[in-house]
């Protein structure tokens, strides 16, 4: 039996705030700027957006605080923390509210001043962790990396392999903040931060923000653009601290993954771009794993040779990811717009040819939640 969620929803606007290092902008402009940006995409005023959807980097009641700000004054509000991965989250459950009628156009949202201004990327410290004093992120995802190697003989070469395409697609993104060439024997010889990952095998630390606008299906061909269809979203959660994660290898992206594509009514192979959280250079490797693109521990071998690189068999990331366009300390919006972006053919010189079906996998804390969308054009409904 079809979900009644699968393409009664789609996302209708997008916007990106100024990224990469903006001094002058707090966490509440770069959320303007990204709202402002996506109403003007989406032909809409302020005044139509009665579901807001957002976190932030700091603030202890950021929805209220952000639609002050803003000046929204919102039917549905919802600000559920799960990392990184909110914002593909909120897909989910503003697409329940627009299905039941709750509001009309939903506004998913995300600021960061974290490069430049008070924000602080906090990861908590369990207490029967906190004495060893790990420097996270790093330390948990270095573990898992680790794990990985040993496991299954991924090497530092493998992962580097994920850095390198993601900055070949970074340069063929105007907006990505890092573009100058980058080899494997560059991560390879780059500082290391926590062992086996380098400087280079993390993500950047920048400042930015993004907006994306749904509304229901019936409403979505009226609207400037194409629609991106939210054909299938699943979110699991397996730990909080790394310490409690049952396998090292294997992330909750094993759940959600089969469970979107079953809302979907689509298979791995149905997907033609892959946008995957790339806080680490080891989270594109478990991920295309877990996701069903090869076998667990094989990830490291397929990504070899430029697979996921501009031109290789499998586009993933293609804005450049979190390692080479933009990571303000959560990145899961990021990916919704390239996913959207692509549906709608506006990539320029990365577009993927034909692109129908998108998918989005969005993570949070230290492989602690995973939520998983799929998104596609009106040929997919």
């Amino acid at each position: 039996m079809t979900n009644r969620l699968r393409g009664a929803t789609a996302a209708v606007g997008i916007g990106l705030s100024d990224c990469g290092i903006v001094p002058d902008h707090t966490q509440y402009d770069h959320m303007a700027q990204a709202m402002h940006r996506a109403l003007a995409d989406a032909g809409l005023k302020k005044s139509d957006i009665d579901g807001v959807f957002c976190v932030a980097m700091h603030g202890d009641i950021p929805i209220l605080l952000t639609c002050e700000y803003l000046g929204l004054k919102p039917k549905v509000m919802e600000s559920t923390m799960t990392g990184g991965s909110s914002f593909v989250n909120f897909m989910q459950w503003a697409a329940l509210a627009l299905e039941a009628d709750l509001c009309e156009n939903a506004l998913i949202l995300f600021g960061s001043d974290l490069r430049s201004g008070a924000g602080k990327l906090i990861i908590p410290d369990h207490p029967w962790e906190a004495m060893y004093k790990p420097r996270n992120p790093p330390v948990s995802y270095a573990l898992a990396a680790a794990r990985h190697m040993h496991e299954y003989g991924t090497t530092r070469q493998q992962l580097a392999e994920v850095a390198v395409a993601a900055r070949g697609w970074a340069q063929m993104n105007p907006a990505a903040m890092m573009q100058d060439p980058l080899s494997i024997d560059d991560v390879l010889n780059a500082r290391m931060l926590v062992d086996p990952l380098s400087i280079l095998d993390c993500c950047l630390v920048t400042d930015g923000g993004g907006a994306v606008i749904m509304t229901r299906a019936d409403r979505a061909k009226d609207f400037p653009h194409p629609p991106a269809y939210l054909l299938g979203v699943a979110a699991e959660h397996s730990h909080a601290s790394i310490a409690q994660m049952d396998d090292l290898t294997v992330t909750a992206a094993a759940r959600s993954g089969p469970r979107a594509f079953e809302m979907a009514g689509l298979k791995p192979s149905d997907v033609d771009v892959l946008e995957l959280y790339d806080a680490f250079t080891i989270n594109t490797i478990m991920f295309l794993e877990d996701l069903g693109y090869c076998v667990k521990g094989e990830g490291g071998a397929f990504v070899e040779n430029g697979a996921i690189a501009p031109g290789g068999k499998l586009p993933v990331n293609t804005n450049g990811g979190g390692l080479s366009c933009v990571h303000p300390g959560m990145y899961g919006i990021f990916l919704m717009i390239e996913a959207i972006e692509q549906l709608r053919g506006q990539a320029g010189k990365r577009q993927i040819d034909s692109a129908e079906v998108a998918l989005v996998q969005g993570n949070g804390g230290t492989f602690s939640s995973e939520v998983t969308a799929l998104l596609g054009s009106a040929a997919t409904v």
